[in-house]
């Protein structure tokens, strides 16, 4: 006497789910699922502890610090000659991703001066100029607690092309940060966002990348023209 086999098929989410429960096989945690937003930078972050090891950038140093137009400008070094500068730029950061890692890729350095450029990204994804200002004071707050006289310089948030739509919310927050460091001798705010609009207010797709995003060569001559004074007066070029 042979056995009749039934053939029937189950749905595709009852049979993962069956396969998870015979093999054994755990779900990922929802822990995973809701992980904190700086966490997608890990690897970025672990690289350059992984290049300390062997090549620790000089302590009482310039550091530029924040996303992707900070990550991509190379030609920084020479454009400020005479200051040990090095690059700390990850990813299309927000600026409180660079709250998250200030431990570990900033306080270790003791750098003299941090030159920090984030915020559009902030506000593209949604958050508010107030949520941008506060994520700042945080920045600000936990470098002085470690290195109260370390100086902290702001590159106020560009306006471009790309996201001309959200000018107003990059021109609130620029003005918010503004009248804070107004207030403390160890902060000073660079202005790239007025030079960077035309007379009529609009942005200036000559200083970007194809991207409308990110700046080009000239962008960074702009900003490099507007910030180089300032770092000269606090830490004069070496001869």
């Amino acid at each position: 006497m042979h056995c009749r086999i039934t053939r029937f098929f189950l749905p595709a989410v009852l049979l993962t789910a069956s396969v998870v429960l015979l093999l054994g096989i755990a779900p990922a945690p929802a822990a995973e699922t809701n992980a904190p937003h700086h966490a997608q930078w890990e690897s970025a972050i672990a690289a350059f502890e992984t290049a300390d090891k062997t090549n620790s950038p000089p302590r009482y140093a310039i550091e530029l610090l924040g996303s992707s137009s900070i990550r991509l400008w190379t030609s920084a070094p020479e454009q400020f000659p005479g200051h040990k500068i090095f690059n700390r730029g990850f990813g299309g950061s927000h600026l409180g991703d660079s709250v998250a890692f200030v431990e570990r890729i900033v306080i270790p350095y003791a750098p003299k001066i941090v030159v920090l450029y984030a915020g559009d990204n902030d506000l593209a994804a949604g958050k508010s100029p107030e949520q941008v200002f506060g994520d700042f004071e945080e920045f600000v707050r936990k470098i002085h607690a470690a290195l109260p006289e370390t100086r902290i310089v702001f590159i106020s948030i560009k306006p471009c092309p790309a996201r001309e739509n959200i000018l107003p919310q990059v021109k609130a927050a620029n003005q918010i940060i503004q009248q804070f460091i107004r207030k403390n001798r160890r902060l000073t705010y660079v202005d790239i966002f007025k030079p960077s609009l035309t007379k009529d207010g609009r942005t200036r797709p000559e200083l970007y990348l194809k991207d409308g995003l990110h700046p080009n060569s000239a962008g960074y001559e702009l900003w490099a023209g507007i910030l180089k004074p300032v770092l000269d007066k606090a830490d004069p070029p070496r001869r």
